[in-house]
C-alpha cells in the first residue's frame, strides 16, 4: 500500500468516524501535533487527546494531496460536528509513513478560527 493510499484511507475513516480504523492506521508510537497545541506522543496520548471532544460526525474535504516517498501532504477543510455545533477548519496536514502506518501527523491551522466556533459553556 502506498503512503498516499494509507493517508486517503485514513481520511476516509475520519469521514465515517471509524475509531478502530483510525487507531489501526497509526503507529503505536505516533507523534501527533496540532501545531498550535502541545504534541501527543503515542497512541494512548492520541486517544486521550480526542476523548473530551464529543464528535458526532466528521468530514475531511481534501482539496490537494501530494506524496514524496513516505511523506504525504494534504490541504483540507475539516468539518467537525459536536452535537449540533459544526466547526469548519482550514488545515494543512503532513503525514509521515513508516512500516505501513502513520508514524507522524502534523496539522497546521488557525487556532482562533477553531476556538471561535467552539460551543461556549
Amino acid at each position: 500500500m502506498t503512503a498516499l493510499t494509507i493517508v486517503t484511507d485514513f481520511c476516509a475513516a475520519w469521514d465515517r468516524l471509524d475509531w478502530p480504523a483510525i487507531h489501526a492506521a497509526l503507529a503505536d508510537d505516533i507523534f501527533y501535533h496540532n501545531i498550535p497545541m502541545a504534541p501527543c506522543h503515542g497512541l494512548a496520548e492520541f486517544k486521550a487527546f480526542f476523548a473530551p471532544f464529543p464528535l458526532t460526525a466528521a468530514k475531511f474535504d481534501i482539496h490537494n494531496i501530494t506524496a514524496t516517498g513516505n511523506t504525504v501532504m494534504t490541504e483540507r477543510t475539516d468539518h467537525l460536528h459536536m452535537g449540533e455545533n459544526a466547526i469548519v477548519l482550514r488545515v494543512m496536514g503532513v503525514f509521515e509513513i513508516r512500516d505501513g502506518k502513520i508514524a507522524a501527523w502534523r496539522d497546521y491551522f488557525d487556532m482562533a478560527e477553531f476556538t471561535s466556533q467552539m460551543p461556549s459553556g
